[in-house]
């Protein structure tokens, strides 16, 4: 069953909703996993479950699943850094590993899939700014689920969490400036008060000035 333009706009609602509604980039991303197991779940009319992967670094990475075992079978092929979701990382586009019995690209993630009872794997890329990464992984109970059809609704909900997991991360980023600034100001408070409790009152005021000036901490300039 295809998503139709309602059922996408709802969404697309949904997703934004979770902006608001959620704390950080962590909580966005346990939503918007739900979020995506729903969609494709109704879409196939079997249960799917999702994973999602996010890279800002090298060293910064989130993972989030609309359940443990999603998030247990996607950290088994980042370990492995071997499969279709890490396949269509690389590549950018969705990658499909239709039946872990017959398929023989990924034998060992396909060995860990089998034994967790999936039988089929769709990697779908999101397209995200600023240097980040991030895509879904969804794990399917049978095989044949994931048809053209299918495909083309993960794609589209891909295209929707992408612009909304972009703002997510501008607005996290805006506050963590913002808190920074905060931190720099609050730092730069303190020297100050320091220095007018220790200055000795036999010391010339403007030495000691010009050392506590010395030692505030530089704070952040432009944008």
């Amino acid at each position: 069953m295809a998503t139709t333009a309602d059922e996408a706009g709802d969404d697309f609602e949904q997703l934004h909703g979770l902006i608001t509604g959620t704390q950080d980039v962590k909580g966005f991303l346990d939503g918007m996993t739900g979020f995506a197991a729903g969609t494709m779940s109704r879409v196939t009319g079997t249960g799917i479950e999702c994973a999602v992967t996010l890279r800002r670094s090298k060293s910064r990475v989130t993972v989030a699943g609309s359940s443990a075992e999603a998030m247990i079978l996607d950290a088994i092929e980042q370990s492995l850094d071997d499969g279709p979701c890490m396949e269509a990382m690389r590549i950018g586009v969705p990658v499909l590993l239709a039946d872990v019995a017959t398929d023989t690209r990924w034998p060992e993630f396909s060995k860990s899939l089998a034994a967790a009872g999936c039988r089929s794997v769709l990697g779908v890329p999101l397209d995200l700014e600023g240097g980040a990464a991030a895509l879904l992984n969804f794990f399917a109970p049978t095989t044949g689920l994931f048809t053209p059809g299918t495909i083309q609704a993960a794609e589209i909900f891909a295209d929707m969490a992408s612009r909304t997991l972009d703002l997510a991360l501008r607005l996290s980023a805006s506050d963590q400036r913002a808190d920074n600034l905060q931190a720099a100001m609050e730092s730069r408070t303190s020297i100050d008060l320091a220095c007018g409790i220790i200055m000795p009152r036999t010391a010339a005021p403007r030495t000691w000035h010009a050392k506590c000036f010395a030692a505030r901490p530089a704070t952040e300039t432009g944008n």
